[in-house]
C-alpha cells in the first residue's frame, strides 16, 4: 500500500532541521510510491523527463525541486494529489521559516534603532549540501537560458514543461528576446532548485569561450562571445580540472 501522506506543522517555531527532515520525509514518500508502481529511478526519470540523479537526490532529501516536478511525479505514479499536496506543505514550511527569520531580523533592527527594511526572501544554500553557495544570475540573456537548459540535459519540450511554459517561449528566450521579469524569476527558481552537478555544468557552459552562441549562424557578426550580464556565485567553487 502507498504511504499515508504526513501533515507537517507549519505553525510554531521552525528550524532548518525541521525543513531538512520534512524534505527527507517527502523524498521517502516519493521512493515508496515509485516502488509501489514497480518503477526504478531511471524509469520515473524518463516518464517525467528529469535525470535519474535528480530523482535520487530528491528521494534522500538533498534536492529542493520545483512544483512542476511534483505535479508530474504525482501524475506518473498515480498518487492522486498526495505527493503534490505534501510538497506544498513542505514549501509552506519553508516560507514560514523564512518569514520567521525576517521577523527576527526586524526585531533586531528595531532594538538597534535601525529602520526596518522591506522583507527579502533569503537565498537558501545549495540543496545538495556541497557548500558551493547560491547561484545568482544578474540578468538572463539568450546565453544563460541556453546554458541552463543544456546543463539540465533537457530538450526544448522537456525544459518548457520543467518551467511550466510553452516551447515557443523557451525558443524565443534562447534566440531572440530577453525574458520578462516574471519569466526571469521562473528561471531563477529553476537554477536555485538544480543540484550541484547541474550548477557546475551551467558555469562551465557559460565560461567556455568556444561555446556556440544560439542563432550565430543567422548573424555572422555575433560569432564573437557577447558581453555577458553580471553573474555572481557566492563562495563559488569551480570543479577541479
Amino acid at each position: 500500500m502507498p504511504p499515508v501522506p504526513r501533515r507537517f506543522d507549519t505553525a510554531g517555531e521552525i528550524t532548518p532541521t525541521d525543513i531538512a527532515e520534512a524534505r527527507k520525509e517527502l523524498g521517502r514518500h516519493l521512493a515508496q510510491w515509485r516502488t509501489v508502481a514497480g518503477l526504478r529511478q531511471v524509469d520515473l526519470a524518463k516518464l517525467i523527463r528529469y535525470s535519474r540523479s535528480q530523482i535520487a537526490n530528491v528521494e534522500v532529501g538533498r534536492d529542493n525541486t520545483t512544483r512542476v516536478f511534483w505535479r508530474n511525479a504525482d501524475a506518473a505514479l498515480g498518487a492522486r494529489g498526495a505527493l503534490l499536496a505534501m510538497s506544498d506543505q513542505v514549501q509552506a514550511l519553508v516560507q514560514n521559516f523564512q518569514a520567521q527569520r525576517e521577523h527576527v531580523r526586524d526585531q533586531g533592527r528595531q532594538q538597534a534603532g535601525t529602520p526596518s527594511a522591506p522583507p527579502i526572501s533569503p537565498v537558501e544554500p545549495c540543496p545538495a549540501g556541497c557548500g558551493c553557495g547560491p547561484a545568482v544570475v544578474g540578468r538572463w540573456t539568450t546565453r544563460e537560458v541556453r546554458a541552463l537548459r543544456e546543463a539540465l540535459r533537457m530538450s526544448l519540450r522537456a525544459f518548457s514543461e520543467h518551467l511550466d511554459t510553452t516551447i515557443a517561449a523557451v525558443s524565443s528566450w534562447e534566440h531572440r528576446s530577453t525574458p520578462a521579469l516574471d519569466e526571469q524569476s521562473m528561471l531563477d527558481q529553476a537554477l536555485t532548485a538544480a543540484d550541484s552537478h547541474i550548477k557546475a555544468r551551467f558555469w562551465l557552459l557559460l565560461d567556455n569561450p568556444e561555446d556556440p552562441i544560439p542563432g550565430a549562424h543567422d548573424h555572422p557578426a555575433a560569432t564573437r562571445r557577447p558581453t555577458a550580464s553580471p553573474i555572481h556565485h557566492a563562495n563559488r567553487i569551480r570543479p577541479a580540472s
